[in-house]
């Protein structure tokens, strides 16, 4: 790749954020696709007045020396933070709790979504703009949006930073071998709740990993640090459980949710709204780091590649860049 050339990434997660920047770092002209309103994925955070919530990732690890040196620069800039989480060895309703992951757990600050904004702030990002179809042109590519004609500029290379099933109509006229990659990862759903209350819930913990019922994982969002506004609680449901009940109305899926929430101690919020993740998790995450095809200059990335993290998003849209940084001229 030369300074000239031009790469088109869609999707504006942390994955393709993070590939974007580092070849952006090399000279290489970036343009940044993202369907919804905003970069992040789901470094998400969910706001309302005088409230918010996270309800996407809700932490992180930074195990790899290069993220951790990425996470420091965060911290640097104002935008990510330790928190200082201690979880109960057992949940509030008795199940066994577990607590598998280092002492050292990060968030944005101060919300989630302000990393994806601070990294997105100096990229070529358009947004509400949904990628429908890849078209090869000679050497180059062009990209169709959904309801309207090709954009006009071509590419050198095309990234996908999206989950594995949302590449697969993408891939399947121009790249079958990737198609058929993607295809045979499996990705699992959540359901997320947000709760707001006038006062704080003396539950006794600000976290837990829940085991038993519909729950796995409950926290007070506004004990996060940089964190201020009314009370708030994010519950998200297991992945078995979400897949069993992803087709359910939102008021259903709230009224179970928040009856498993009462049972260990929780009350009727004053708000609550519900999000469901339709790819949220790998079950079973490859292991490839990224996919990248020189000859073609089409490539993916995520961390439904690379382990399932927010690492290992980070990770893998690096790695493509450099490769794609790599290929001859």
């Amino acid at each position: 790749m030369t300074n000239a050339s031009h790469i088109a990434i869609i999707g504006a997660g942390i994955a393709g954020l993070a590939c974007a920047t580092t070849l952006r770092q090399a000279g290489l002209q970036v343009s940044l696709f993202e369907k919804s309103r905003g970069a992040g994925g789901r470094m998400s955070t969910r706001r309302g007045d005088g409230w918010q919530c996270d309800h996407g990732a809700q932490y992180f690890t930074a195990r790899h020396p290069e993220f951790r040196a990425e996470v420091t620069r965060w911290e640097q800039a104002g935008v990510a933070g330790q928190w200082h989480l201690q979880l109960p060895s057992t949940a509030a309703d008795g199940a066994s709790g577990s607590d598998d992951t280092p002492a050292q757990r990060f968030v944005g600050m101060p919300r989630m979504s302000s990393i994806a904004s601070w990294l997105a702030a100096d990229l070529p990002l358009h947004t509400g703009v949904a990628i429908s179809a890849l078209q090869r042109e000679d050497s180059a590519w062009r990209l169709q949006a959904q309801d309207a004609q090709p954009l006009a500029d071509r590419y050198d290379a095309v990234v996908l930073a999206v989950p594995a099933p949302q590449a697969v109509p993408l891939l399947r006229q121009v790249a079958p071998e990737q198609a058929a990659l993607a295809a045979g990862t499996t990705m699992a759903g959540c359901w997320a709740m947000m709760l707001e209350y006038a006062q704080p819930l003396a539950l006794g913990f600000n976290a837990a990993f829940i085991n038993a019922g519909p729950l796995r994982w409950v926290a007070r969002d506004s004990a996060k640090p940089g964190r201020n506004g009314h009370e708030s609680w994010l519950l998200h449901a297991s992945a078995e459980w979400s897949e069993a009940h992803m087709e359910l109305d939102g008021d259903s899926i709230a009224a179970q949710l928040l009856a498993s929430f009462i049972s260990m101690g929780g009350q009727v919020p004053q708000r609550w709204s519900v999000h469901r993740w339709r790819y949220a998790s790998t079950p079973q995450a490859r292991n490839d780091v990224c996919v990248w095809e020189a000859a073609q200059g089409l490539g993916m990335c995520g961390d439904w590649l690379n382990g399932g993290t927010v690492e290992a998003a980070w990770l893998s849209g690096q790695a493509l860049a450099q490769r794609i940084i790599a290929r001859p001229a």
